[in-house]
């Protein structure tokens, strides 16, 4: 009886810290969109770049943050992509 309510608790905190490391790189990601789409917004005002904000925009925002936005920036006025 007490190895099963042993395990139980064990698994329990492998749960729990699955789901707390899946919330706080979720919470990265939010934030790197955030930022990411706040500079291109300011590109776009400043310099009228009119770049479209689709989903490939925002995963690249995501993912890469300040970065991936001036890669997004770049690419546009090398007129690569977006």
């Amino acid at each position: 009886m007490v190895l099963l309510e042993l395990s139980t608790i064990i698994i329990a905190l492998i749960a729990l810290a699955v789901i707390y490391f899946f919330f706080k790189t979720f919470k990265s990601l939010i934030v790197n969109a955030i930022v990411g789409l706040v500079i291109l917004f300011g590109a776009n005002m400043l310099f009228g770049l009119s770049i479209a904000y689709s989903w490939l925009v925002i995963l690249i925002s995501a993912i890469g943050g300040a970065l991936g936005a001036l890669l997004i920036i770049v690419l546009h006025v090398l007129g690569i992509a977006f």
